[in-house]
């Protein structure tokens, strides 16, 4: 009876034990996928820190929409997600080293920037609940990689671009080295002449524009990875833009 009576304690300790284990973990509840934005549109993924999700560390950031809406705590999982963030722990230590010293060409101070990540056509979602908190996953996994392209500009303008990209008329297009554009003394002329700063301590490429029907420009990089061919317009334009003045 003695052994018995230490058996039966004993397997009551253990279940005690993995309830207890049970509760410190997190809880996880999920919802199907979804998929959102336009089929034919340009969506948008701005990391802005890490996340631990299924035994691996993931993006995290906003997922803007083709139509202008924003979703928070996206979760970028699957393929690139390394190479995001590797990315944005570039741009971050860039905007420290320079934001706050001056353009040598038009003397005004460089602005943050900010890396996203296009993704053309629809974007597959998982709402996920971890500990009360909701989560919005992307299921990159599920994304042909020839539909996603990584981009960097202007930390405040990414919701412009986004919207440029999405408006027919917009053209994308490379500036030359001694474009007037560079001497402009504003955002735009800073902002030309920063990306190509960046390109030469990380894998970017500075120079190129947005140039929308009404004459406005967003000057704009791109990442080395991802560079899918569906966003080649925009990732190795064939148009040079030089205005006279």
């Amino acid at each position: 009876m003695g052994v018995l009576k230490y058996v039966v304690v004993g397997v009551v300790v253990v279940i005690v034990v993995v309830a207890a284990a049970l509760v410190l973990l997190p809880t996880l509840h999920r919802v199907p996928v979804q998929y959102v934005g336009s089929p034919s549109g340009y969506e948008a993924f701005v990391p802005s820190g890490t996340i631990s999700y299924n035994g691996h560390t993931d993006p995290t950031g906003t997922l803007i929409l083709s139509n202008g809406n924003t979703i928070q705590n996206a979760v970028w999982d699957g393929q690139y997600a390394g190479t995001i963030i590797q990315n944005h722990n570039q741009i971050v230590q860039l905007n420290n080293q320079f934001v706050g010293q001056t353009d040598p060409v038009n003397n005004q101070q460089y602005v943050p920037l900010q890396d996203f990540y296009v993704i053309k056509g629809q974007v597959p979602v998982e709402q996920v609940t971890i500990n009360g908190q909701t989560y919005y996953v992307i299921q990159a996994d599920e994304i042909n990689p020839a539909n996603i392209a990584g981009f960097y500009t202007y930390q405040a303008w990414i919701d412009k671009f986004v919207v440029a990209m999405n408006t027919p008329g917009t053209t994308a297009a490379v500036l030359p080295g001694n474009s007037p554009v560079f001497q402009w003394t504003n955002t735009t002329g800073t902002l030309v002449y920063e990306t190509h700063l960046y390109q030469h301590y990380a894998p970017l490429a500075g120079g190129d524009i947005l140039i929308q029907s009404n004459g406005t420009i967003i000057p704009y990089g791109t990442t080395d990875s991802p560079s899918g061919s569906a966003l080649f317009n925009f990732t190795t334009p064939q148009y040079t833009y030089n205005p006279s003045s």
